[in-house]
């Protein structure tokens, strides 16, 4: 009975705070401004739900509505584990912008110069780390638009394509602005050829233990096409549905076109989001060789539109004063959005269960306010 109880309450709110500091006023207010946005795009059939985390004053604020599970009555908690979709490129390009301060590796490197396979091609051996974090490569390959394809990729056959690619007549690399999951793919192997190590390894060890983000992990794709998450995280993964209310796969649904390790979705949580979300701010003192790295992914590089621009991964959107600098994902099952302003030192991120929806609009609205109280 307590559980269903729980469960037919739509809106958990939580703030958490430093010890010992005194809780500021405005957290009521702020609070409601979440919740007033972040139910304005939900669709009202109550089906799944979101999970949200503030940054405001050096604190985070916690938001949850609605269900992680609609079979099991299982309420969202800021615990629960979302595929993050592409979000997860903010993990390689801070990897990216790491090596690059560390001497390991130049953003104007060709990526043929760690993908060796790839100096047999033609076009491909002229594109470089740098045009491949900002979407300026020209790469375009059929799984990266609708109508979706049905086949995909093992590694020597994107290896094929890649060296049998050309681009589209007018594409010229470095220049034109084209958004493509293949490049964060081939983004992969140039960090695993580089550093001689699994992508999962090198988001372990450089990212996720040094800011303790225990519940975000980048597991293999099972033959099921579920996650193969520990026992204790699947517990906590939410059910997916799309943007008419149907359920979408099981919890840890994965989906994908690259068939060879390393390409699979990253799982994560709105606590352990709002850790990186923190460090991005440059509010954890402890990291800071890691938060320059940060810091670095945020710098404007390409305008892609007259008030929008390409960082590293990051988009900065100059629609708003000050600037926001954010990053949407998602997929038919799951949605995602994390922008912050940097200066104002505010950040949101916010993940859903129901697929196709577009939480950049109540993120954008939510940091607006928060900018200018």
């Amino acid at each position: 009975m307590i559980r269903l109880l729980l469960a037919l309450l739509l809106l958990v709110l939580v703030a958490v705070r430093v010890p010992g500091e005194p809780r500021p006023d405005g957290t009521a207010e702020v609070m409601h401004l979440i919740a007033r946005e972040i139910r304005a795009v939900l669709p009202g059939d109550a089906i799944g739900g979101a999970a949200a985390a503030v940054r405001i004053e050096g604190r985070t604020l916690f938001f949850n509505t609605g269900l992680a599970d609609m079979a099991d009555r299982r309420p969202m908690t800021s615990d629960s584990l979302f595929n993050i979709a592409s979000l997860r490129k903010l993990f390689e390009a801070t990897l990216i912008a790491q090596a690059v301060q560390q001497g390991e590796l130049a953003l104007d490197d060709p990526v043929a110069k760690y993908v060796t396979e790839l100096q047999q091609g033609g076009t491909i051996r002229r594109v470089t780390i740098g045009q491949l974090a900002t979407y300026t490569s020209g790469l375009l390959l059929r799984q990266d638009y609708e109508p979706w394809p049905d086949w995909g990729y093992t590694l020597p056959e994107f290896i094929a394509t890649l060296n049998a690619w050309e681009p589209e007549r007018g594409h010229e690399g470095g220049q034109e602005h084209i958004y493509t999951h293949a490049g964060y793919v081939l983004l992969q192997l140039v960090l695993e050829r580089r550093f001689s190590r699994p992508i999962g390894e090198l988001v372990t060890e450089r990212l996720l233990e040094p800011l303790a983000m225990s519940s975000t992990v980048l597991p293999p794709r099972g033959a099921n096409g579920r996650a193969e998450l520990a026992p204790a995280l699947m517990r906590r993964a939410v059910q997916g549905y799309d943007r008419d209310g149907a359920p979408i796969g099981a919890p840890g649904d994965q989906q994908g076109y690259y068939h060879f390790p390393g390409t699979g979705q990253m799982f994560s949580s709105a606590r352990d989001l709002a850790t990186f979300l923190a460090a991005q701010l440059g509010e954890l003192p402890e990291h800071r060789s890691l938060q320059a790295a940060m810091a670095l992914t945020q710098q404007r590089v390409a305008r892609y539109a007259p008030r929008h621009w390409q960082a590293l991964a990051w988009e900065v959107n100059d629609n708003t004063d000050p600037p926001i600098v954010e990053k949407i994902a998602g997929l038919n099952n799951t949605s995602g959005h994390m922008g912050m302003i940097r200066d104002k030192r505010i950040g949101i991120v916010i993940l859903s269960n129901r697929g196709s929806q577009y939480m950049a609009t109540a993120g954008r609205r939510v940091l607006a306010e928060l900018a200018h109280p």
